[in-house]
C-alpha cells in the first residue's frame, strides 16, 4: 500500500461537524432516472461512463491531472458519495482513504473494486514488497475492470444489462486493438533502447506487458523524496546508458525530473499520463487516448536513447 502519513489522512473534527450539519451522515434519495456512480480517480471515471453511457451518472472524486496519492477529502466530495448508488475503487491500495470516506458518510450503496480478479505484480517500496495498483497500465487488466463495471452497474440496473454488455464488449474490442498497436509501435524498437526515466514508479504493468524499462527516482509514493545518493546513482546510470527518454507526469511536481534531466545532460519529452487523465483540451483526455499518447511520446523518446 501506499505509504501516507496517518495525520494527513484522518478526517479532522471539522470535516465530521461539516457532514453532520449539512445532514450528510443520512441516507440521500438515489436518481431515479439514471444509477449514480461515484469514481475514485479520473481513469475510473471513463471507464464507467464508456460502459453505462446514458443510463448512469458519473462523480468523480479525484479529477483530471490531479494526484489520488495526496488527495484528501472535502464535505463536497462526502456529499456525492451519500447520493450515490455505485461507489467505485481500483483498490490494490491505491486509494487509502477510501473506506474511511466511506465510514464516515455512513455510505449505504453497493461498492466495486474494479481490480477484482487481476493478479497484482509485487513492487518493492521502503524496504519491503506490496502490491502494484497500478494496474490500468497494461490494457488486458482493463478489459476486466470493464467485465467488473458492466456486472456491477447490471446487478443494480436488470433492465439494462444487454445495454451494459454490448457497451463493455465493444471497449474490450477498442482496448484490444490498442493493446495490438501498442505492442507493434515497441516492435519497432530495439530492446536495449527500451530505457525510460519517470517521475514515479507507477508504470510496473505497462514495463512488464511491453518490455520496457522503467527507472524512476521517486518510488511509487509521490509523497516521498528520494535520497541525494539515490539521485547521483540514477544520474550516472543515465549517463553510462546514454538514456535520452526523460518523463515527468501531469499529476507530479516537475521540478525533480527536470533537474535531474538537466544534471544528466538531457531533456524533458513529453508529460505522460500515470494516475490521472488530462482535461478535455489536452491529449490523454480518455483511456484510450491517454494510453496512445504515452506509447507514441515514449517511442520518440527511446529512440533518442
Amino acid at each position: 500500500m501506499h505509504t501516507i502519513a496517518l495525520s494527513r489522512r484522518r478526517f479532522s473534527q471539522s470535516l465530521l461537524a461539516s457532514l453532520s450539519a449539512c445532514g450528510l451522515l443520512g441516507h440521500s434519495a438515489l436518481a431515479a432516472d439514471t444509477v449514480a456512480v461515484t469514481a475514485s480517480f479520473s481513469i475510473l471515471g471513463d471507464l464507467v461512463r464508456v460502459v453505462g453511457a446514458q443510463r448512469v451518472t458519473v462523480t468523480t472524486l479525484v479529477g483530471p491531472n490531479e494526484d489520488a496519492h495526496v488527495f484528501e477529502p472535502k464535505p463536497s466530495h462526502a456529499k456525492a458519495l451519500q447520493r450515490t448508488q455505485l461507489w467505485v475503487t481500483n483498490g490494490l491500495g491505491f486509494e487509502p482513504w477510501a473506506t474511511k470516506l466511506a465510514k464516515s458518510t455512513g455510505y449505504r450503496g453497493a461498492t466495486l473494486i474494479a481490480s477484482t480478479g487481476i493478479k497484482p505484480r509485487s513492487m518493492a517500496h521502503d524496504g519491503h514488497s506490496e502490491a502494484d495498483p497500478h494496474a490500468w497500465q497494461n490494457p488486458k487488466n482493463v478489459v476486466l475492470y470493464a467485465r467488473n463495471i458492466a456486472a456491477a452497474l447490471s446487478k443494480l440496473d436488470p433492465a439494462g444489462a444487454s445495454h451494459y454488455a454490448a457497451n463493455a464488449q465493444a471497449y474490450i474490442t477498442e482496448l484490444q486493438a490498442l493493446d495490438a498497436w501498442a505492442q507493434a509501435q515497441f516492435d519497432q524498437v530495439p530492446v536495449a533502447k527500451r530505457k525510460v526515466i519517470t517521475s514515479h514508479d507507477a508504470f510496473g504493468y505497462f514495463a512488464a506487458r511491453y518490455g520496457v524499462q522503467f527507472l524512476a527516482p521517486q518510488g511509487v509514493n509521490t509523497e516521498t523524496e528520494p535520497s541525494a545518493k539515490q539521485v547521483a546513482q540514477l544520474i550516472a546510470q543515465i549517463k553510462r546508458e546514454k538514456i535520452r527518454a526523460v518523463f515527468v507526469e501531469n499529476m507530479g511536481n516537475p521540478k525533480l525530473i527536470a533537474q535531474l534531466a538537466q544534471d544528466a545532460g538531457t531533456t524533458l519529452g513529453a508529460s505522460l499520463y500515470a494516475d490521472a487523465l488530462s482535461s478535455s483540451t489536452e491529449p490523454g483526455a480518455t483511456y484510450l487516448q491517454m494510453m496512445r499518447h504515452n506509447v507514441e511520446a515514449l517511442v520518440a523518446g527511446m529512440r533518442l536513447n
